[in-house]
């Protein structure tokens, strides 16, 4: 670590642990605890999702399953319908194999340390290193967007994080800042996280409120937009899908499970076709298709091209694809991704 910036790490830390006792955020839903299982859970949910999102998710998710041992219990399908308009499935599938990877291999009870929680499925360095700081006050350090977007602007730190070694520096760096104290882990962590989302925007900073700015490398530069540095831009792909709506005489809607890989993993979902040809093939029985105004559906790395066919039949009829007939009041419990929900809620 360098010299000038072993003069003022001690500080640096007090700073943020008393800036958020003072303004930090103190009344989110999974504050001010200390069970590993509901810090794990938001972590979990606030990976690439906001906080506006995740208040209307959290509560609900914890009335069913209250604890770790409720959710491994439960049934994957019950798992995706609550997380249904999340996205990013692999999120809840990861969620329940790591419940029940802590029933079987921890007894029901977290482990305490970062390394041990990183062996559990869906949980990388920084989530675990959260949990255990939060919830057992380890000195371990947390380096997810914001945190990282706070801290190479603090640090001056300019180099390329798209090369494995530079965010390896990083990381050691941002273990040289913790705080002395374990006692101050929670509040710290915090304040990095409440300071990446509050003050030290992306696109936007509010120097003049931080509790860091007099010590800060990018602020003294007057160019702290600059950072972080990060040169590999993941490409966009547009990608087609013709959903195959079938609806019969008794209301029931035609869904199949999704593949356990690809778009929408695992889900049920109207049956997806890469033509129009293809879709019509897969119903020739079908009435006079009628065809509803597409839309764009937008991933992070994707934009999906929506073509919706609607078709009716008796119950007799079913489409040449797999799938069941599923009555209107049981589709709304069941794990849909976020557009068919929304396009079946619409009729």
């Amino acid at each position: 670590m360098p010299e000038t910036l072993i003069a003022w790490a001690d500080d640096f830390a007090h700073l943020m642990v008393d800036w958020q006792r003072q303004h930090g955020r103190q009344s989110l839903p999974w504050q001010n605890t200390q069970d590993p299982y509901r810090v794990w859970l938001s972590e979990i949910m606030l990976q690439q999702t906001q906080v506006k999102t995740v208040l209307d998710y959290f509560p609900r998710f914890l009335g069913r399953f209250p604890d770790v041992a409720a959710l491994a219990a439960a049934h994957q399908d019950d798992v995706l319908a609550l997380w249904s308009g999340l996205g990013y499935y692999s999120r809840a599938r990861n969620l329940h194999k790591c419940a029940q990877e802590v029933m079987g291999r921890f007894g029901g009870a977290f482990p305490r340390l970062a390394e041990d929680l990183q062996t559990l499925p869906g949980i990388g360095r920084s989530t675990a290193a959260a949990i255990a700081a939060f919830c057992f006050q380890e000195r371990v350090a947390i380096l997810d967007g914001n945190v990282k977007r706070v801290l190479t602007r603090v640090l001056g730190y300019a180099e390329d994080l798209a090369v494995t070694k530079n965010e390896k520096a990083l990381w050691a760096l941002a273990q040289e800042l913790l705080p002395a104290r374990n006692t101050d882990m929670p509040r710290y962590t915090q304040a990095l996280m409440d300071l990446g989302a509050t003050v030290c925007l992306p696109r936007k900073t509010q120097c003049e409120i931080c509790p860091v700015s007099a010590v800060c490398q990018a602020q003294a530069l007057g160019e702290p937009l600059a950072f972080p540095v990060k040169t590999r831009k993941l490409k966009r792909r547009s990608v087609t899908l013709w959903l195959l709506w079938a609806v019969n005489s008794q209301g029931q809607v035609w869904l199949q499970r999704r593949p356990s890989t690809g778009i929408w993993a695992g889900l049920f979902s109207l049956p997806v076709f890469e033509s129009e040809a293809d879709l019509l093939a897969a119903w020739v029985q079908g009435a006079q298709p009628q065809y509803i105004e597409p839309w764009k559906h937008v991933l992070t790395h994707r934009d999906l091209h929506l073509h919706p066919v609607r078709m009716t039949s008796t119950a007799l009829q079913v489409p040449a694809c797999e799938g069941q007939w599923v009555d209107a009041s049981a589709w709304p419990e069941m794990g849909l991704p976020a557009p068919i929900r929304l396009l079946l809620a619409a009729k």
